[in-house]
Formats: structure tokens, sequence, C-alpha cells
């Protein structure tokens, strides 16, 4: 079976930044096992499989362990690969999804993503956060990832946390946060029990920083970097129940998957 294969680099405006995504595309659904497999093999942070299906694309994603129920990257990834290479004339997909009906829409040069709210509760800090971290928290928040907020953007940008412990905690992942000096708000993001022990740009732990900067700043428009290495950018609007993501991506590589 030859898969349709593209390499893209999300929220980023040249290769080698942002996020890399890989981009399957499928005349049907294939056995979970295979797909996992390809995962593995890529070894990128994730990558998205599409059926079409009518007038919308099935979408599923994979990081090299496990599948995931939201992927903002690959997500992203998957939009601009139909935009550039099988609808020039689009200017929205539609995705159904594990997280329900997502839509992304070409505005100019950025592609805005319509993705669900995932609003952060307070919590009590998890055990030993300060040693886990390095660094002691302001405050610490739920949703589906803990939210770790600090008081300046160089103490996250200092982070070093012990990743086996991460693991370890009870969340998907983990979101650090702090006001930004050129943006209004910066960000990591760590999920090594996922696969993943830094994200380089994930666009899901927005839904969730989205509402508490939002709330925090009193605003609804924002703008966003994620502090990893390759580094993002992120234009984002809380919309109450819903939230938008835009960014703009860049195609490292094409080719053919052979399985």
């Amino acid at each position: 079976m030859d898969i349709r294969f593209y390499h893209i680099d999300a929220f980023a405006d040249r290769v080698f930044a942002g996020n890399p995504a890989g981009v399957c595309f499928l005349d049907a659904w294939i056995e979970d096992a295979i797909l996992q497999s390809i995962a593995a093999e890529n070894n990128l942070p994730e990558t998205a499989f599409l059926v079409q299906a009518g007038n919308h694309y099935d979408l599923r994603w994979f990081t090299p362990k496990v599948e995931i129920d939201l992927c903002g990257h690959g997500t992203l990834a998957s939009a601009f690969a139909l935009f550039e290479y099988v609808n020039p004339k689009a200017r929205q997909v539609e995705f159904q999804t594990k997280s329900g009906r997502l839509t992304v829409e070409r505005q100019g040069d950025l592609l805005m993503m319509d993705f669900p709210t995932r609003r952060p509760e307070p919590c009590q800090p998890p055990d030993h956060i300060d040693e886990i971290l390095g660094i002691p928290p302001a405050q610490t928040l739920r949703a589906r990832d803990l939210l770790v907020v600090y008081e300046k953007e160089e103490q996250v940008r200092r982070l070093k946390p012990d990743l086996g412990r991460v693991a370890a905690l009870d969340c998907f992942g983990v979101i650090v946060t702090a006001p930004g000096k050129k943006s209004d708000f910066v960000s990591r993001f760590f999920a090594p029990g996922a696969g993943i022990p830094e994200d380089p740009v994930t666009g899901s732990a927005h839904c969730t920083l989205i509402p508490y900067w939002s709330d925090r700043l009193g605003k609804k428009e924002l703008h966003a970097f994620q502090l990893s290495e390759r580094g993002g950018e992120l234009f984002c609007i809380d919309r109450g129940e819903r939230v938008a993501i835009g960014g703009r991506a860049v195609m490292y590589q094409s080719g053919t998957i052979r399985v």
C-alpha cells in the first residue's frame, strides 16, 4: 500500500521552526496497529491521518506512542496540506475527530482553527511539584492538562523539569506559562508519558491557555509564543465555548510511505 505523505512545520513561517507533523492521506481506514507503527516510524511529535468522507475529512492523530484526542499542530498541518496540494481554491475545511467537529479557515497567510475550550479550574499543586519542575509555581490549575503559572517569562525559559517524574503525574501533559515580554503570554508543554518530552508548539494546550489569559488580561484577542527550542507563534481568540487558534505553516518534505 502506498500512502501520500507530507512533513509540515506548523506554527512557523520557515522550515526548521514550529512543530513538525506528518500528514498521511488514506483511501480508507487501516488497522490501528499500522497507524501507530507509521507514527512511531515517523518519530514526529504527531502524525495525522485523513480519510475523505463526503464534504469533510475524518482526522486522527498519533504520537509515536499513543493516539490522542486533540492536536492543534497536526490539524493545522493537515489543513495546510489540503489547501496547498489537494484543493487550492478552498477557503475552509472541516474535520470530524475524537473532539468533535473542527474547522480551519484561510485568512490571508494565516490558518485559523476553531477548537473547543478547555477551561482550567484552580487545583492543589501535585506533591513535590517544586522539585519536579525545579522552580516553585505561583498557581496551578487543571483541565485535561496541568496548567502551571509563573510570574515571569524567564522562569518558563529556564525550566528543566524532571521528565521521568512529569510522566508519573496524573495528567496527559504539563503546560507552564507566564506573561510574555513581547506577547500576551508564553508557554511550554511537556508530555513525556505520551512520548513527547517537550512539544515544540502545542495547539491543544491553547484551548486551556486562551480562556485563562483572556480572563486574566481582560481581552479576547491574544498573541502567544511557545518557548521551545524551535519556537512557535500563535494568534488566539477567546469565543467562550470555542477558541480560535491561528498560525502559519510550511512544507518541508513530501513523498510516499509504503507499507
